[in-house]
């Protein structure tokens, strides 16, 4: 899953594709269950470019999204918020929710 920050956010998101951001922060214990979940879905749904971002370390573009809790996951196309997730959730669960943009 490819690391972005403030600098690079908008640089690294495809304006044409879907976009999962995962934000997330090294001592949140939902953040650390979920990691892996999205690692085994990333080859899964090949459409959609998975990415995180570090709040502890890019508070700029948390704050622009709003981001009041981790993890938050936010769906992106044409950077825009067209779906956002917040709290663990199960790869059956994401699966479900991010078919309909695969």
């Amino acid at each position: 899953m490819k690391q972005i920050n403030d600098e690079n956010f908008y640089k690294e998101i495809d304006n044409e594709g879907i976009n999962l951001i995962d934000f997330w922060a090294p001592w949140c214990g939902p953040c650390k269950m979920l990691a892996p979940v999205l690692e085994e879905l990333e080859p899964e749904l090949e459409n959609i470019n998975f990415m995180k971002i570090n709040i502890d370390e890019n508070h700029e573009i948390a704050a622009k999204h709003g981001i009041m809790s981790i993890p938050t996951l936010l769906i992106m196309k044409n950077n825009e918020v067209i779906e956002e997730l917040t709290g663990f959730r199960s790869k059956e669960d994401l699966k479900e929710i991010l078919k309909k943009y695969n």
